[in-house]
C-alpha cells in the first residue's frame, strides 16, 4: 500500500476486489469498534527525508494521545510549519496518525491539507473525539 486518502461524501466508489484492500476494510471496522486498534498493513513511503522522519515520529503517537508540531519539530531538529507541510503531505493518514498531531495552545492545526479541494478538519475533530482526545459536542 503506498496511499489511503479520505473521499468527500458523494464519491462514487469502483471498488475492485483485492487482499489487501479487504484487509484493510476489516482493519478500519476495528478502529471503528476500538478506538486503542493498531493498524498492522504493510505499506511503503516514498517522500523527502524530512518527510520520512516526520511520519516515523507520528507513526509512534498511540490512540488517546496528541503531538504539537513544535514538540515533534524539536525532537528532529526542524520547524513546525515544515512539521505541518509533511503533515499534509502523508500518503497514509490513519495509518500514520496525522490527526494526532496538533498545534499549540490547544489549536487543532490543518488536517489532508484540502485534498481534493475538501476541509478535511472536521474528519480530524472526529478522529480525536472517537480516540477520547477531545469531548464530545
Amino acid at each position: 500500500m503506498q496511499r489511503l486518502d479520505f473521499l468527500p461524501p458523494d464519491t462514487a466508489l469502483h471498488i475492485q476486489p483485492h487482499p489487501l484492500l479487504d484487509e484493510l476494510c476489516e482493519q478500519l471496522e476495528c478502529y471503528w469498534q476500538v478506538p486503542a486498534f493498531r493498524f498492522e498493513l504493510p505499506y511503503t513511503l516514498q517522500g523527502t527525508a524530512h518527510q520520512l522522519n516526520v511520519w516515523r515520529e507520528i507513526s509512534g503517537i498511540p490512540s488517546g494521545s496528541v503531538r504539537r508540531y513544535g514538540d515533534i519539530a524539536r525532537k528532529i531538529a526542524s520547524a513546525p510549519r515544515a512539521v505541518g507541510q509533511a503533515c499534509g503531505r502523508n500518503p497514509l493518514p490513519l495509518l500514520i496518525p496525522c490527526h494526532r498531531v496538533v498545534g499549540s495552545a490547544g489549536a487543532l492545526g490543518g488536517f489532508n491539507s484540502g485534498r481534493n479541494g475538501f476541509d478535511w478538519l472536521p474528519v480530524k475533530r472526529w478522529l480525536l473525539r472517537h480516540e477520547g482526545v477531545i469531548a464530545g459536542e
